[in-house]
């Protein structure tokens, strides 16, 4: 007898060699990635990564909203533009969403592959915004609906030239999704391919009436963490979809269509399509790894660090005040050490004591270096505004 569920086949990737070792390879080099980083400036790093993963996920929305505008909004600093303004409500309910759902996965609070954790993913996300932005517009019809926050949408949609399953169709369809994909189900580098393959298999059951792109995504990254990928959130895979834009978009097209041809598996939907996708999502996974490694090269990095205060001394970085060369050594031993107490600034620097002490003023009063308390040691921070000096082309247009 037919099943709804049917409509939910193939599940996995076709066995192949060639993807099982890429899939290692990414493993592999996910886990040596920041490997030589101290622990503080890893973490210090991680809680920057979780912004530009907003800025990306939601450009792929087609709604751009600069990391610098995101940092504002974490400082209630809106902009008098109401359609800025509920971009940078949606960035920054982006970062707040991913960070509770990680801390919930590591405490083990909840399963990560659940029909819960989706709607939790998508009730998070939706309270945190304006009711203005909970209504959705159906572009042929005109009819206005409202989002219901965490809860499966009632009403058939259409995305393109994808038609989701039914309304009736969903719960069962999700509760199959679990048993499918829940990663405790699978080993060794099947996981990673199960992580691939739920990302499109989510995408195309569309569960919910808005935001399934950005709960996806943010599935899959807490999806990627719990299944063992070391290293995860020094590199996101938003930023290698925002990047890939229309790959991204035209490879989950591909994995949307029907079956034709025994040739193309025995599932209801395409085999080959399926393949294609989980490829270039590994492809994308290794792409972002390579980026970020060269980033995060030691000796590159102090080269730069050192190259910002150069401008900075030198008056060339727009918009701040010039400050002493020997500000280097202060972020170089911030960034090496992880953290340093005050009253070391003046043998590191080599500056006298109360040269030293304004250098450091400086540092901590523009927010590169920041401490718990005002007499706490100090430890490197990241931010939008210096990372186009810090990490070039992580954050692009």
């Amino acid at each position: 007898m037919y099943h709804p569920t049917h409509k939910m086949t193939p599940q996995m990737p076709a066995a192949s060699g060639e993807l099982s070792d890429l899939a290692l390879d990414v493993y592999r080099e996910s886990a040596s990635l920041g490997a030589r980083l101290h622990p503080i400036v890893l973490k210090a790093l991680v809680e920057f990564l979780r912004l530009t993963n907003s800025y990306y996920s939601n450009l792929i929305e087609g709604h751009y909203t600069h990391p610098v505008d995101i940092e504002r909004a974490f400082k209630d600093d809106y902009a008098e533009d109401p359609a800025v303004r509920n971009r940078q409500m949606e960035a920054r309910a982006h970062v707040e969403v991913q960070k509770i759902i990680e801390a919930k996965s590591e405490a083990g609070d909840i399963r990560v592959c659940s029909s819960d954790f989706i709607c939790l993913i998508h009730r998070l996300f939706y309270e945190r915004l304006p009711k203005e932005l909970w209504i959705v517009r159906n572009e042929e019809t005109g009819k206005e609906q409202e989002v219901v926050p965490g809860h499966f949408r009632q009403v058939t949609v259409k995305v393109g030239r994808h038609i989701p399953p039914t309304p009736e169709e969903i719960a069962g369809l999700v509760e199959r999704f679990v048993e499918i994909y829940a990663p405790e189900s699978h080993r060794g580098t099947d996981r990673l391919l199960a992580a691939a393959a739920s990302h499109h298999r989510l995408a195309w059951i569309h569960p919910f009436l808005d935001g399934n792109g950005r709960v996806t995504r943010l599935f899959t990254d807490c999806y990627l963490i719990h299944s063992g990928m070391d290293g995860y959130g020094l590199w996101t895979i938003s930023r290698g979809f925002a990047r890939h834009r229309n790959s991204y978009v035209q490879n989950l097209a591909d994995a949307d269509a029907l079956r034709q041809g025994d040739v193309n598996g025995r599932g209801h939907l395409t085999q080959r399509g399926l393949d294609r996708f989980c490829r270039f999502f590994l492809e994308t996974c290794m792409d972002q790894i390579t980026f970020m490694g060269s980033l995060l090269d030691i000796d590159g990095m102090l080269d730069r660090l050192q190259g910002y205060i150069e401008l900075r001394n030198r008056k060339m970085v727009p918009g701040v005040l010039p400050i002493k060369s020997e500000a280097f050594f202060l972020l170089r031993e911030a960034f090496l050490a992880g953290e340093f107490a005050r009253g070391e600034a003046a043998r590191i620097t080599g500056l006298g004591e109360r040269t030293a002490r304004n250098v450091l003023r400086q540092l901590t009063d523009e927010g590169l270096l920041v401490s718990e308390t005002p007499k706490a040691p100090v430890r490197l921070a990241f931010s939008a505004a210096t990372s186009t000096y810090w990490f070039p082309n992580l954050i692009s247009e």
